[in-house]
C-alpha cells in the first residue's frame, strides 16, 4: 500500500525538486527550436517524396494489369 503525502508536503517537495533543475538559457532554447523546425522540414520533405514515389509505383503497377 502506498504511503500518503499531504498536499502541502507534496507541493514543498515539488518546489524543492524544481529548484534543482538546470533551466536552459534563452539562446539555448532558440537554437533548439530552430534545429527542431529544420528537422521537421526535412522529415516532411522526405515523407512527401516517399509518398509521391510510392503513389507513382502503385499507379504504375495497377495500370499494367488494366
Amino acid at each position: 500500500m502506498a504511503s500518503k503525502t499531504n498536499p502541502i508536503a507534496f507541493l514543498q517537495q515539488v518546489r524543492s525538486e524544481a529548484s534543482k533543475v538546470t533551466w536552459p538559457t534563452r539562446r539555448e532554447t532558440m537554437i533548439s527550436t530552430v534545429m527542431v523546425l529544420i528537422m521537421v522540414f526535412f522529415a516532411a520533405l522526405f515523407f512527401f517524396a516517399a509518398d509521391q514515389l510510392m503513389g507513382w509505383l502503385i499507379g504504375l503497377i495497377l495500370n499494367v494489369g488494366a
